[in-house]
């Protein structure tokens, strides 16, 4: 039986692959191969099994991947085989190795270009190294009650999507102040958003009278995707500039979170940030995106499939890598203005006015307007009040932390003690 294997090299030209004659090789001699055959030098190449090599920006951020370093450990110490994924960060630039042009004159004079292959020709999709987005911080109380409720109660077991709202400073930072979760169906791999345009509504109006706006998008990973090679799935991608280019925001940010194993080897939960690419957001608002994807055979959700061949690392292919469409934003976080307490719109439990009365009771020490400082309360008000004139005279008083004129308080305690 034959020893020679090949496997896969990932780095930000694409997919190439590099032929091995010996499975008992050494990382030293596996980088050899790559010189000689995709024609990165070994003093350039840094190696890795983790795909996120391919995020890292800086040189300390890549030197952070050391799985690779020994150059004398044998490659199937690594558990590397035939059809293995590894994954290139090189510094320079190189011709990808690729096929050959046609130099036949009939091929280069005989057909007839449309308009559409010549716009193709030009459509040269690269890796966007700078977001817009400064720095997405997020507020600890909002961002933990969203994944303790994926934690504790789905076990990360189906997925879980929410909008972001905060605000945008003049210099590109982002600050997520609460999390609205609207009707949705999550599974392993997909999220169904089943949008309430009523209800949305209240939530913009709500987010305008506390000086506030939608920001982003966060979705969770199952533990089911976990196995899976990519940062971002196919669909995950779609969803994701789909509604980027629905808000218009150039700071928009997609927020991901999922169960990850930390140095110790123990499960804990990882957030991570990024944006949607301009090329990305421009292909999607351009159609060039083919959702439905390959029919001849099941796709690889590594990567999007094209309508027509764009440019990508010199090649003309219909396949893009992911992480193309990525660009990856820093992240933080704060202690907003508003609490998160009231129980969260849209979950496995209806929200009521008994909920409304509970939350009234647990916080009577606190001045009234502190009580009522919950976007998840609000929306529940918000619902059984009028949009233009109730709505903006409670979220002013919450925004300045003022007041709330009597009446509103005993509207409010009355609907409470309705329940």
């Amino acid at each position: 039986m034959s020893s020679k294997m090949m496997i896969r090299l990932r780095s930000r030209d694409g997919i190439e692959r590099v032929s091995i004659d010996n499975p008992n090789i050494t990382v030293g001699q596996l980088k050899a191969l790559i010189e000689s055959q995709l024609h990165v030098p070994v003093s350039n190449q840094m190696l890795s099994m983790n795909q996120n090599l391919l995020l890292a920006k800086s040189p300390n951020d890549i030197a952070q991947f050391t799985d690779m370093s020994n150059l004398q450990a044998p490659i199937s110490s690594l558990s590397i085989r035939h059809g293995s994924m590894i994954y290139l960060a090189y510094d320079g630039s190189r011709e990808v190795v690729g096929p050959k042009p046609n130099l036949n004159p009939a091929g280069l004079f005989g057909k007839k270009m449309t308009m559409d292959d010549l716009i193709a020709k030009q459509m040269r999709i690269t890796r966007q190294e700078n977001p817009h987005c400064e720095l997405a911080s997020f507020d600890r109380d909002a961002a933990n009650a969203f994944q303790h409720y994926v934690n504790d109660k789905l076990a990360f077991g189906v997925k879980r999507g929410g909008f972001l709202y905060g605000t945008v400073s003049e210099v590109g930072k982002v600050e997520v102040d609460y999390i609205y979760e609207p009707p949705q169906l999550g599974m392993e791999e997909r999220l169904i958003l089943m949008r309430d345009s009523d209800e949305e509504k209240i939530v913009d109006a709500i987010a305008t009278g506390l000086g506030m706006r939608k920001v982003g998008f966060i979705f969770t990973q199952t533990v089911g995707q976990n196995k899976m090679d990519y940062t971002m799935s196919n669909v995950e991608i779609a969803q994701a500039v789909e509604l980027q280019a629905e808000s218009g925001l150039k700071e928009w940010v997609t927020a991901l979170v999922k169960m990850d194993v930390n140095e110790d080897g123990v499960m804990d939960v990882h957030f991570e940030a990024f944006q949607m690419s301009d090329m990305c957001v421009r292909l999607f608002k351009e159609g060039w995106f083919d959702f439905e994807g390959k029919k001849d055979g099941e796709v690889d959700p590594n990567v999007s499939w094209m309508k027509k061949e764009v440019v990508v690392g010199g090649k003309d292919v219909r396949e893009v890598d992911n992480n193309f469409f990525l660009v990856v934003v820093k992240i933080s976080d704060h202690q907003g203005p508003l609490s998160t307490i009231f129980p969260i719109e849209n979950r496995d439990t209806l929200v009521t006015m008994r909920a409304l009365k509970s939350h009234l009771d647990r916080t009577k020490s606190l001045p009234f307007v502190k009580r009522i400082s919950d976007f998840h309360l609000l929306l529940t008000l918000c619902k059984f009040l009028d949009v233009n004139n109730d709505i903006p005279a409670l979220t002013q008083c919450v925004q300045t932390q003022t007041a709330v004129p009597e009446g509103y308080q005993l509207l409010i305690q009355s609907m409470a003690n309705a329940a």
